[in-house]
């Protein structure tokens, strides 16, 4: 996932257990090979944003 900008997008969230970063998609192997066929259009699961985004909308 080449160039993807995971650290941006809001299903990117850090597990304080693990100690590391992970996304919250639940993807199989089909889903994997989805985008790496599809890797120059990038993550059908990316969401722009970060844990502000809702704040923002509330104020």
């Amino acid at each position: 996932m080449d160039g993807m900008m995971c650290e941006y997008c809001l299903n990117y969230e850090y597990d304080e257990e693990y100690g590391d970063y992970y996304c919250l998609i639940d993807m199989d192997e089909d889903d994997y090979a989805k985008i790496d066929i599809f890797s120059k259009k990038g993550c059908p699961y990316y969401h722009p944003g970060d844990e502000y985004t809702i704040v923002r909308k509330q104020n």
